[in-house]
């Protein structure tokens, strides 16, 4: 047989099945797209209508709710839908309360438990809700988050989203009760820290004034000591002449008793203030030349040991105009009871 007989055949045969192959593509192409116009874009179409539209598609980001329709109870299948595509279309899926789409669709299957469109729309639109109602939950308006939550729940009750909301949603109250307790907490601490610093300063200006006054008391006492031994030495030598000349010349030289020039307060004792005691300490001490004290013992206390030192502190920073005899000071030595009194 003829090699160039067979190879043209087998060309003849090729440029046939192009062709077909070519129109039986077309063919496909064609009712891929006729499906698209004519099934399935009128089928996706409807739905949106029905819903108000996709909840993901762009809408106005106005803010400012429209009040609820009046009388809603009243409304029919028809007005509760074009509400509800309303709110659909201002992405109001669960707020504000009575005028969002949750609650018309939810009274649209009140009224007919079978109604297609609201369980679709319901079903469709739950994962955008869920999501505002976490914002809510992150935003801490617990309130309206737990009623979107209840709202969400009369749609689809065996949802998952639901156990996961409600965990944040606890979980956000417990740390604002954590936040709240906190805060209570630290205002308590600082009021307790604001009345203890005003106890003490008024404790401490009572025993501020409580010590002036026995300070200026011990003056008067002492002044009038001195005065009453100035005033005797004369009468008791007044049968005698040389002595009235010895004392005579004892005063030109300037005898006298040491005089407290300056005092200090004693502190009261931190302990003793808190248990709110008082007391009283007798103490024996000299007075050197130069004014100051020396050699401060108690000689008696009442409790014992509880107000001592703060009566020797004291007592060890008085300052004193020393004794005089025969115009030189001299030591001397001297007794003093301190009171402690709150």
């Amino acid at each position: 047989m003829d090699t160039r007989y067979i190879l043209d055949t087998r060309r003849r045969a090729r440029g046939a099945v192009r062709p077909l192959v070519i129109a039986i593509i077309a063919i496909f192409v064609l009712l891929a797209v006729g499906a698209w116009f004519l099934i399935i874009k009128p089928h996706q179409d409807l739905i949106m209508a029905d819903a108000g539209g996709h909840p993901s598609t762009p809408v106005s980001t106005a803010t400012q709710a429209a009040p609820p329709p009046a009388n809603v109870a009243a409304m029919d299948l028809n007005q509760l839908l074009a509400e509800a595509r309303t709110a659909m279309n201002e992405q109001r899926y669960l707020a504000p309360t009575g005028n969002n789409a949750f609650e018309f669709y939810l009274r649209v299957l009140e009224k007919d438990p079978g109604n297609k469109v609201a369980s679709d729309a319901l079903r469709e639109t739950f994962p955008f809700a869920a999501n505002s109602t976490e914002q809510a939950i992150n935003s801490r308006d617990l309130g309206e988050a737990q009623r979107q939550i209840e709202l969400l729940a009369k749609a689809d009750p065996a949802n998952f989203t639901l156990t996961i909301l409600r965990s944040k949603l606890d979980a956000q109250r417990k740390t604002q009760d954590k936040q709240q307790q906190l805060a209570v907490g630290q205002e308590k601490t600082a009021q307790l820290a604001a009345q203890k610093a005003a106890a003490e300063k008024q404790a401490a200006e009572q025993l501020a004034e409580q010590q002036k006054a026995q300070l200026a008391a011990q003056q008067k006492t002492e002044q009038s000591r001195a005065a009453q031994q100035s005033g005797s030495a004369p009468a008791a030598t007044g049968g005698n002449a040389t002595a009235a000349a010895d004392s005579g010349s004892n005063a030109a030289g300037g005898t006298t008793a040491a005089v407290l020039g300056k005092g200090a307060p004693a502190r009261y004792p931190t302990a003793a203030m808190r248990a709110r005691q008082e007391g009283w300490v007798v103490v024996s001490f000299t007075v050197d030349p130069d004014g100051t004290t020396s050699d401060v013992k108690v000689v008696e206390s009442q409790p014992r040991h509880v107000f001592d030192r703060a009566a020797v502190d004291a007592v060890e920073r008085y300052r004193f105009n020393p004794a005089m005899k025969d115009g030189v000071a001299v030591s001397s030595v001297k007794q003093q009871r301190i009171e402690f009194k709150l």
